[in-house]
């Protein structure tokens, strides 16, 4: 098993700005983890890159790849999964929907992830192998044509299986469900694979390098319980592609505290989808943060029959929002459990709380110590198996 951070938590859109992230953040956490203990000295230390798709072509050009090589043998650190979700801008603009494209059914989402496992071939180890996480396809709101969605991940499997061969490296892609996107609960993630599989000509193949991305903080949101999804994932024959571990906030719409708490964490850059449960069961969807916060005005809905309402917005998993908020860390331990049953389901584990630049100012520390945290709550869960 393999343990890293996402290095999307650090604004970064160029390779020079990718690099001088991992010279300043990724290494102080390295650094802070060897002082600590929580990392072997004689181990090399392994990072999760983010990679927008101008870094990814910068990389690619000239000498800059076999110079990044360098780098990681200098540093005693290695490569094993990229975050190739975000295309463009992931910081300091409007993201929110922009996050989505270019989508599965658009040849940039195909040439932008190639460009990921070319490079990602190179500078994986061979033990543990490479993966890279993306986008659910679409989002609801672009009713985008599914059929050409599978079709590209078809082509894009062939792509990686081609690469994985030549470089005798375990490649494979994790589709990574959110909220309203094209498939987001382990309902539709089942339906939509199998579609994916029924129309391959290889579904074997399709098996081996198209699998989840399982974010315990979206199927959290979607009141998904991570041990059922998770068997079924399983059970369903998809692969364990990569794990993400992260929080999303929780509260009571009927609590008038809560409410007023939660307007803090409304912020323009990100979309913050909510899923509140009614009392029967039943769930209701709002596409971001304030317009939850407008139904809650309007006598039409009534918020007495709603118990609990979960936020896409993620909190450090080592902290918790003060009373009357809560965080959904309880899934997150769920996975974790989960994973230590089934040691052998996944190898790839990410922890991604990229919204360090917006958390409220009682939440936001030093960024190399919250992560270092984060490290230290996730490697106490486990016991140091990692």
């Amino acid at each position: 098993m393999t343990l890293a951070y996402c290095t999307n938590i650090h604004p970064a859109e160029t390779w020079l700005e990718t690099l001088h992230a991992l010279d300043t953040h990724v290494l102080d956490v390295r650094d802070r983890l060897l002082t600590s203990g929580e990392h072997p000295t004689d181990k090399p230390y392994p990072i999760g890159l983010r990679l927008s798709a101008i870094a990814a072509t910068e990389l690619l050009t000239g000498n800059n790849l076999e110079a990044f090589k360098e780098w990681l043998v200098k540093n005693n650190c290695y490569i094993f999964t990229i975050n190739g979700f975000p295309y463009g801008s992931f910081h300091g603009t409007r993201v929110k929907e922009q996050v989505f494209l270019p989508d599965w059914t658009s040849d940039e989402r195909v040439e932008y992830t190639k460009q990921l496992f070319r490079i990602l071939a190179e500078i994986a180890p061979k033990s543990c192998g490479g993966s890279v996480s993306t986008l659910p396809g679409s989002h609801k709101s672009f009713n985008a044509d599914e059929g050409k969605i599978r079709t590209n991940l078809i082509e894009i499997a062939h792509f990686i299986e081609e690469l994985s061969l030549k470089h005798q490296v375990d490649l494979h892609l994790g589709l990574e469900p959110e909220p309203l996107g094209h498939f987001e609960n382990t309902e539709e993630t089942l339906g939509f694979f199998e579609r994916l599989h029924q129309q391959a000509a290889a579904p074997h193949l399709i098996r081996e390098r198209i699998g989840l991305n399982f974010d315990s903080c979206h199927f959290a949101i979607e009141f998904d319980g991570a041990s059922v999804s998770l068997d079924a994932i399983s059970q369903a024959g998809i692969r364990l592609s990569k794990i993400h571990l992260s929080n999303a906030l929780r509260l009571d719409p009927g609590d008038k505290e809560a409410v007023d708490a939660i307007r803090k964490f409304d912020e323009p850059t990100y979309f913050h989808q909510v899923i509140a449960r009614n009392s029967d069961g039943s769930l209701k969807r709002f596409s971001d943060l304030p317009i939850f916060l407008e139904h809650l005005e309007d006598t039409y809905f009534s918020t007495e029959k709603f118990k609990e309402a979960r936020v896409h917005f993620h909190i450090p998993l080592d902290s918790h929002p003060e009373a009357p908020l809560g965080s959904t860390y309880q899934h997150v331990e769920e996975t974790l459990n989960w994973c230590q049953r089934h040691p052998t389901a996944c190898q790839h584990f990410e922890i991604e709380t990229y919204t360090w630049g917006v958390l409220p100012e009682k939440l936001q520390r030093p960024v190399e110590q919250q992560i270092a945290s984060e490290y230290h709550w996730v490697l106490n869960k486990l016991k140091n198996q990692f």
